[in-house]
């Protein structure tokens, strides 16, 4: 657009050019002194004022059962510090891991006989200092919630039994192994 078709349109146009009239600011603070501003309005505001104290005193309560409520919820969760009080899917892993340490265990102390028990005692030996960790957890496991660190060193260790039971019998089948005479008829 030119500067000509500018002009030209402003010159078209009727604009009210006139100055308010004599006293039109006074007139017009008048009115907003007699009209007043809604956060000065007393209708209703008893009303507040009656409800405010039971309504702050109702948000309090509310507030305190629900953090209540949630240290609760928290604490069911991991109420003994297991894994198996996390979650559903930890709670099979739990299940399952314990199952299998009893079954390893168990085996265990059935192979137990003069010749390995050195190994047998060392193993529940170390099986011992494996529980007093994994009691440690527990407690950390507490304190941090769900800490995902400490759940996977609860794992870890939970592991770390079935390996040293894994271990324990296959070094007593490989005694055994030993002791079972293969080429006694053998003849040279």
């Amino acid at each position: 657009m030119t500067n000509k078709e500018f002009d030209d349109l402003f010159e078209e146009a009727d604009f009210d050019i006139a100055e308010p009239s004599v006293g039109h600011y006074d007139r017009f603070v008048k009115k907003l002194k007699e009209k007043k501003l809604p956060q000065e309005h007393k209708s209703g505001g008893n009303l507040r004022t009656l409800w405010g104290p039971f309504l702050a005193i109702a948000a309090g309560l509310l507030l305190i059962i629900m953090l209540a409520g949630n240290f609760n919820g928290v604490g069911n969760l991991t109420q003994n510090g297991d894994l198996a009080g996390l979650s559903p899917e930890m709670r099979e892993t739990h299940k399952f891991y314990t199952n299998l340490i009893k079954t390893e265990l168990a085996k265990v102390k059935e192979a137990n006989t003069p010749e390995n028990e050195v190994i047998v005692q060392d193993a529940l030996a170390q099986m011992e200092k494996l529980d007093e960790d994994y009691e440690k957890l527990r407690k950390d496991l507490k304190k941090s919630g769900q800490d995902k660190r400490v759940i996977f060193a609860m794992i870890s260790n939970l592991q770390q039994r079935i390996d040293l039971l894994n271990n324990v019998l296959e070094y007593i089948e490989s005694i055994n192994q030993l002791k079972i005479p293969n080429n006694e008829n053998n003849t040279i």
